[in-house]
């Protein structure tokens, strides 16, 4: 399915990506004095969990091949460079997502936070998108793609309503 990368190993990040989301979604929304945002949050968290279950499905469709890389790379480049790409991610794991709720003091501060989570997931599932081999697995990772984009946008319209 993804050229060149362990796609095993991609889908694995990408999922757990997902379930950072929900675990910053469910948290961020007990810190907020913001009834908006909370409801904006605890519905992100859910559809965090469908996006989950998605990665999941597309994961469990691979072949066992796709464990494995796809060309030669014997300083394991292609892999350093999809583990960079995926250790950009401000919420790469649960730990991080407590650090950064810890310096969350409002519902502005959680909003630009969450518009970060999902610019990186958009940054990181596009060049998903970008690397898989077949049409099929494109266009379901590119719904995804353009899923957190709206997110993105709810994100940005509540920011902007609050200022």
């Amino acid at each position: 399915m993804i050229y060149g990368f362990n796609a095993a190993e991609v889908f694995k990040i990408a999922i757990e990506i997902e379930e950072n989301g929900r675990l910053f979604y469910e948290k961020a929304q007990t810190r907020m004095d913001n009834v908006d945002v909370k409801k904006i949050f605890a519905g992100l968290a859910l559809e965090e969990i469908e996006h989950k279950k998605r990665f999941t499905a597309l994961k469990n469709e691979l072949p066992a091949a796709t464990g494995e890389s796809t060309v030669w790379d014997p300083d394991n480049e292609i892999d350093q460079y999809l583990k960079m790409m995926a250790d950009m991610h401000v919420f790469r794991s649960g730990a991080d997502v407590d650090a950064h709720l810890a310096e969350v003091k409002d519902a502005a501060q959680g909003l630009k936070l969450a518009i970060q989570f999902e610019k990186d997931s958009i940054v990181f599932f596009a060049e998903m998108q970008s690397l898989a081999e077949n049409e099929t697995s494109r266009q379901k990772i590119g719904q995804l793609v353009k899923e957190e984009q709206g997110h993105l946008r709810k994100l940005s319209a509540e920011l902007r309503r609050l200022k």
